[in-house]
């Protein structure tokens, strides 16, 4: 008798706690739908015509916490975006994946020749190409030109001179769903100079610099990058809804998915539907706020298939003098919030970041793209983060420094 009244106290102190929980559970859920809210509110209130709205998920051992605002009713941390430059993560991790497995060296020119091969990792003509490094283009100090976000240089003989090539193709050609491929992305280049006067003197960010490292993994896996990526990152950690669009013809985004918009110049366009292929391996990454937390932090555990001390190796960043602050190989810090990357894509700006020290991983994702002031808005998602955070436990001023 006496084991069973103790088992009882046991059990009734047990559900009491688990009461105490779930309550501390719904003070944090309620606290933070508040606090996106107000910020969201505050954030829009001068933007004449704004449009779309925000959304965070948050996985942490105090609970894992999913709050938008702006986007209706019913939004789930299942709902479909374009998560854009996180494309670089699964790229950078693919590289060290092959690393890791012995077949490629990232400090390898990428003239070079493959391990165990004749063959050279890379057989474009660019500027510098037998200086350039594996590693360089992971830490975007190779100065390859950036097609993806600069005009081609007007002095060039091509008539897509003085025009960004993408635009040109979809809109001049009249060409919307054209499947652009790795290849066609990298040619585009072979004939401007670099950013630099050598490679490795400096940092620029660029496209097309991750446009080449899908060659390199596809050259030397033998797969496409997508089916590399599905092979050996989305299938084995259960990323159900994340993909890599590579063709033209796939525009749209699969159900549930959030309406993007970009506000350009005080007017507002809705800009979901778009043709993803100019951004294989650099941008191309459609997903969900579930998936990208549990990418994050599996990723930065070392749990999602690459050990970890090559993560740690790509966490090894350095100062860029830009807004990124800090950059690795294919990896961002940010004071406060942790390693992890961004996302922009006309439509949609992503916010994704994993502390180590506190186990929290973080995802945000807007539905509407700021042209006017990118940078204010991502400063805007950081702060809002940093908040979030420290509502629900984890101060941000004791963690997550370099």
């Amino acid at each position: 008798m006496k084991k069973f009244i103790a088992a009882l106290l046991i059990l009734a102190a047990v559900v009491a706690l688990s009461g105490c929980e779930e309550d501390l559970y719904r003070t944090y859920q309620s606290e933070l739908q508040y606090l996106v809210d107000r910020e969201w509110a505050g954030y829009v209130a001068d933007k004449e015509g704004w449009g779309g709205g925000i959304a965070l998920r948050i996985l942490s051992p105090r609970g894992d916490f999913f709050v938008s605002a702006g986007m209706g009713d019913n939004i789930t941390e299942n709902i479909h975006f374009r998560s854009a430059s996180t494309t670089k993560t699964f790229t950078a991790a693919s590289i060290m994946l092959l690393y890791q497995r012995g077949l490629l060296n990232i400090e390898d020119k990428i003239t070079a020749a493959i391990p165990g091969s004749t063959e050279a990792y890379v057989t474009y003509d660019i500027p510098y190409k037998d200086q350039i490094t594996i590693r360089q283009l992971l830490e975007h100090r190779a100065g390859v030109f950036d097609v993806a976000n600069n005009d081609i240089p007007s002095t060039e003989s091509v008539p897509y001179a003085g025009k960004r090539y993408i635009e040109y193709v979809k809109e001049d050609l009249g060409q919307p769903e054209h499947t652009f491929t790795l290849d066609e992305m990298v040619k585009v280049v072979e004939d401007t100079g670099l950013y630099f006067t050598a490679p490795g003197v400096g940092f620029h960010y660029s496209d097309t610099g991750y446009s080449m490292l899908g060659k390199i993994i596809e050259r030397v896996s033998g797969k496409s990058f997508h089916q590399f990526v599905q092979d050996n990152f989305l299938t084995p950690n259960g990323l159900s809804g994340t993909a890599f669009p590579h063709l033209g013809t796939d525009r749209y985004l699969p159900s549930p998915y959030a309406t993007g918009y970009t506000y350009y110049q005080g007017q507002l366009y809705e800009t979901t539907v778009d043709n993803v292929s100019p951004h294989i391996a650099e941008g191309n990454a459609r997903s969900t706020p579930a998936d990208l937390a549990n990418w994050v932090r599996l990723w930065q555990r070392g749990e999602a298939g690459l050990e970890l001390q090559y993560v740690e190796m790509m966490k090894q960043v350095k100062v860029t003098g830009e807004f990124h602050q800090y950059y690795g190989l294919g990896c961002v810090f940010t004071p406060g919030l942790g390693f992890g990357h961004n996302g922009g894509h006309i439509g949609y700006l992503t916010v994704m970041r994993y502390d180590a020290a506190q186990d929290v991983a973080m995802v945000m994702f807007t539905t509407a793209f700021n042209a006017d002031d990118l940078e204010g808005q991502g400063n805007f998602m950081y702060d809002l983060g940093r908040k979030a955070k420290d509502l629900i436990g984890y101060p941000t001023s004791e963690c997550s420094t370099l």
